[in-house]
C-alpha cells in the first residue's frame, strides 16, 4: 500500500517537472526571472489555501467559506492598521478572526453534525455579507512599509519571505498529518467515522482542531495577500476556492475522504500555477483558464471515480 501511494505522488513530481521544461522550451518568458519571480509570490496563497482544503477533505469534508474566512481576515488586520494600530497587533486580531471563524464552522459541524458541504455554503454567504456591510463593497488600503515586505519582501535577497513562510506551515501540516495522534486520527474519521469512534477517538474533537488549523491557514494566506495586494476586499482570494478544491484531489486527496499527503498537494498546486502562468503568456484570457481548471478537476474526479470501481471489483473477484 506504501508503494502505491509513494508511487502517486512520485508520479505526479515528475509531471510537474516535465510541465516545467515544456513550457520553458515552447512558451516565449516563461523561463524568464520576471515570470518566475511571479509564480513564486503567488503560489503562497494558493498553497496554503489548498493545504487547507486538503486537510478538510481528508476527514471527507469540504469547505467552502475557506477564501471568504481568508478575505475576514484581511479586512481585520486592513481595519487594524488603518486605525493606526501597531503591525504584530493587527496581524493576531486578523489570526484570530480567522480562528472564531473556523470555530464557527467547526462547532457546528462537529457538535450539532449538520453536513459539511451546507454548513460552510451557509457560512460563507455570512462571512460575504459580513466583510460587505463593513467594507460597502470597496477595499480597505492603509497598511504599513513594513507589512508589505511580508508578501513582496526577499529573504537575503534571493528567496520571496512568503515562500518561506508558505515552506514553514506545509512541513509542519506534514508532521502533524504523518508523525502525531491526531493526524492518524483525521485519516481514520474520513476512511471510517463510525469505526474510529468506537476505537475511543472523540471525532468531535479531532473535527473541530481540523477547521481551526483550515482557517489559521487560510488566515495566514490572507496575510500574505493583503500585504502582496496593498488591500483587502471581499472578493480577496476568492478565485483560489475551485482551485483549492481542484489541487488537492489532482495530489491525490480521496474526495470521499481518508487519504491525501502534503506533497502530492504541492506538486498540484505547482502544476496549477505554471499552467496559470503559461496560458496567461499565450494570451489565453482568465475565463478560459477557470474553464480549463473546471474540466481538470472534472475529469480526475471521474478517473479516480472509475479507478475504485475497478479496485472494488478487482477485490470481489479475488475473494471470490
Amino acid at each position: 500500500m506504501k508503494a502505491v501511494s509513494f508511487s502517486k505522488e512520485s508520479i505526479l513530481g515528475l509531471i510537474a517537472l516535465i510541465v516545467f521544461i515544456l513550457m520553458s522550451l515552447f512558451i516565449p518568458g516563461f523561463f524568464e526571472q520576471n515570470n518566475l519571480n511571479n509564480m513564486m509570490f503567488q503560489l503562497p496563497e494558493f498553497g496554503l489555501l489548498a493545504l487547507a482544503m486538503m486537510i478538510v477533505i481528508v476527514t471527507g469534508g469540504i469547505d467552502l467559506s475557506i477564501t471568504y474566512i481568508a478575505a475576514m481576515s484581511g479586512v481585520a488586520i486592513a481595519l487594524m492598521q488603518s486605525h493606526g494600530y501597531p503591525m504584530l497587533t493587527a496581524i493576531i486580531v486578523g489570526i484570530i478572526v480567522g480562528l472564531a471563524c473556523g470555530l464557527i464552522n467547526g462547532t457546528i459541524i462537529s457538535k450539532i453534525g449538520v453536513s459539511p458541504i451546507l454548513v460552510t455554503l451557509g457560512t460563507m454567504v455570512l462571512f460575504e455579507g459580513v466583510i460587505l456591510s463593513i467594507t460597502k463593497g470597496s477595499s480597505i488600503s492603509g497598511f504599513s512599509e513594513s507589512y508589505s515586505l511580508i508578501g513582496n519582501g526577499y529573504y537575503m535577497g534571493i528567496v520571496p519571505l512568503s515562500i518561506i513562510i508558505f515552506i514553514f506551515f506545509a512541513i509542519l501540516t506534514g508532521v502533524l498529518l504523518a508523525k502525531t495522534k491526531w493526524g492518524r486520527s483525521v485519516y481514520m474519521i474520513g476512511s471510517n467515522p463510525v469505526a474510529t469512534l468506537f476505537s475511543g477517538v472523540n471525532n468531535s474533537r479531532v473535527l473541530m482542531r481540523v477547521y481551526l488549523y483550515a482557517a489559521m491557514l487560510a488566515a495566514i494566506a490572507s496575510i500574505i495577500m493583503t500585504s502582496r495586494y496593498n488591500s483587502a476586499k471581499v472578493d480577496l482570494g476568492s478565485s483560489y476556492l475551485l482551485q483549492s478544491v481542484s489541487a488537492a484531489v489532482l495530489g491525490g486527496t480521496e474526495i470521499q475522504g481518508g487519504y491525501g499527503k502534503v506533497i502530492g498537494t504541492i506538486y498540484a498546486v505547482i502544476i496549477f500555477q505554471m499552467l496559470s502562468s503559461g496560458l496567461n503568456l499565450m494570451g489565453v484570457s482568465r475565463p478560459i483558464v477557470n474553464v480549463m481548471m473546471g474540466v481538470i478537476l472534472i475529469t480526475v474526479l471521474v478517473l479516480n471515480f472509475v479507478k475504485g470501481k475497478i479496485e472494488e471489483k478487482n477485490q470481489k473477484t479475488a475473494a471470490a
